[in-house]
């Protein structure tokens, strides 16, 4: 493992997108412990594409038009419903004082699905990892699973950090209305834009 790896991997697990902007809206929604959860949720949903990278799915998922299209278009969707889900009154990503509780089940499969369902994280782990395995690596498979493990773990952390953040501003948030409102459609506008950022990924 080198040091060009960890500060790579942090530049990534840092730069904002559909698991930073969930966590963030959750610890605005539902205060810290939820956006731990959340960041639980993401660093799992993470598992499913590091494990078609190292199996080789990856390369028969890009390969293939209809599977891709199909990710593509569900994970645009999800996002969709988060957009929508943020504007909702009462909704479970809605940022309010009297918001729904939900359960640490609840937060974590939808921060689950909202990183299972991007197909950007599959051509992450497809172009990304191998560059750090040398080649006539005695273990090429092991070390892979190991980088992979310090990027979900540095994933947990950094997504964590930003969901605490949100949990201890959350007041001051909640006790201004006008700040609220444009949180709510600025996160609305925010996951939309994500959304078709997605449609527009080619393979």
């Amino acid at each position: 493992m080198t040091l060009e790896f960890l500060l790579t991997s942090l530049v990534v697990v840092a730069s904002p997108g559909a698991g930073v902007l969930l966590t963030v809206a959750t610890g605005l929604s539902s205060g810290a412990r939820a956006a731990l959860y959340a960041a639980v949720g993401c660093t799992l949903g993470i598992l499913p594409h590091m494990l078609a990278a190292i199996t080789g799915l990856a390369v028969l998922l890009h390969s293939n038009h209809t599977a891709f299209a199909a990710i593509k278009y569900a994970g645009a969707v999800y996002l969709l419903y988060l957009a929508w889900s943020t504007l909702k009154a009462h909704g479970p990503l809605s940022i309010e004082a009297d918001g729904p509780a939900r359960s640490a089940g609840a937060v974590v499969w939808q921060a689950i699905w909202v990183n299972m369902l991007n197909p950007k994280l599959s051509i992450f782990f497809l172009a990304f990892l191998p560059q750090f395995v040398p080649d006539g690596a005695a273990r090429p498979t092991e070390l892979m699973l190991e980088l992979s493990a310090v990027f979900m773990a540095m994933t947990l952390v950094v997504f964590a950090g930003y969901g605490v953040f949100a949990a201890r501003v959350r007041e001051h948030v909640l006790s201004r209305a006008p700040i609220l409102t444009w949180l709510r459609r600025g996160f609305a506008a925010a996951f939309i834009g994500l959304g078709i950022k997605l449609l527009l990924v080619q393979r």
